[in-house]
């Protein structure tokens, strides 16, 4: 506990949250919130999603050259005669197979007449993804996004539950996964800033505060130090992280134990996304540049004796 609020100390952003706030009023989403308009919250969830699996910098650079796409654009690729049997409903859309370097796809006799290719994201999934999402907020939330998000935390809320926050989250969270291409991690590094920007509503703002997104440095943080071996179940990374004394798991347990208000009053307690972003700094070489794979040999124990942790850290070698 003391390592970890050591971090927070270092690293945590006492503006979190205000950050986001303006970030959103400038580019006009919190106005899309309070306006549900879903059209706009697509359009940047859509490009949110693109910087997945890639430097920032790779990404931002290819939509910078080709452009992203639009929920607009979407809609009118659907409202085509003669359309493939998956682009019918959310539902059917499953296994579509589109591989933009082979322009090809499980339904080869329908490829010639479908707007999904049409798009030059960086890769075929994203166009997968972008299509599926549109779908979702289309069929399974009626077109409107905010209101979807807004019942889904209504049926979920369970006053004095201790488990509140999590409920919340995961009322979201979970119908979601079956969006094409998307992951815990996206998903809630993508929703937790959508659920924390608007002030008004309380119940994004407990479920945007839950979100956490474990990434491979978050994960070899939690392995080098030792917290996971302490407090959770060793396992390798990916959806083990967000199972039951996962990564996920693990940062829960100790945000529960750090009070966030020590760093900014208006923060909520318990604030389990403050602490992952904590953690997150400490490691990426754009923040504080320390627990990652360029200082550190993990075939063997880490010995950057200058490093704040160092003390406290049980050095575990990451790789055998």
């Amino acid at each position: 506990m003391a390592l970890v609020h050591r971090v927070c100390e270092l690293c945590g952003e006492p503006n979190l949250i205000q950050d986001i706030r303006t970030s959103f009023r400038e580019q006009g989403l919190l106005q899309a919130i309070r306006e549900h308009d879903s059209d706009a919250i697509f359009d940047w969830m859509v490009e949110a999603i693109s910087y997945q699996g890639i430097s920032d910098h790779v990404a931002a650079t290819y939509i910078e050259k080709h452009g992203t796409i639009s929920a607009g654009e979407i809609r009118c690729g659907l409202d085509r005669k003669r359309l493939c049997p998956k682009l019918k409903n959310y539902w059917h859309f499953e296994n579509c197979g589109y591989q933009k370097t082979w322009r090809s796809c499980n339904e080869p006799l329908k490829y010639r007449l479908c707007p999904l290719p049409r798009h030059d994201l960086r890769n075929g999934s994203l166009n997968q993804a972008a299509y599926s999402f549109f779908l979702a907020i289309r069929d399974l939330a009626a077109g409107d996004l905010v209101g979807w998000i807004d019942k889904r935390l209504r049926l979920a809320d369970q006053p004095g539950s201790t488990l509140k926050a999590q409920l919340l989250r995961d009322a979201v969270v979970d119908p979601l996964l079956h969006v094409h291409g998307v992951s815990h991690k996206v998903l809630h590094m993508t929703l937790a800033s959508l659920l924390l920007a608007d002030g008004r509503r309380h119940r994004w703002q407990l479920a945007g505060s839950a979100m956490v997104a474990v990434d491979t440095m978050i994960h070899k943080f939690l392995w080098r130090t030792g917290i996971m071996e302490r407090l959770g179940k060793p396992h390798p990374y990916g959806v083990a992280c967000y199972r039951e004394k996962g990564c996920e798991w693990i940062i829960n347990h100790i945000s529960k134990e750090i009070d966030a208000r020590e760093f900014n009053a208006a923060f909520p307690e318990n604030f389990p996304r403050f602490v992952q972003k904590a953690i997150w700094s400490f490691c990426a070489a754009s923040g504080f540049n320390q627990c990652n794979g360029n200082n550190i040999d993990d075939r063997g124990r880490c010995d950057l004796a200058d490093c704040p942790l160092f003390a406290e850290c049980d050095r575990v070698t990451l790789k055998a």
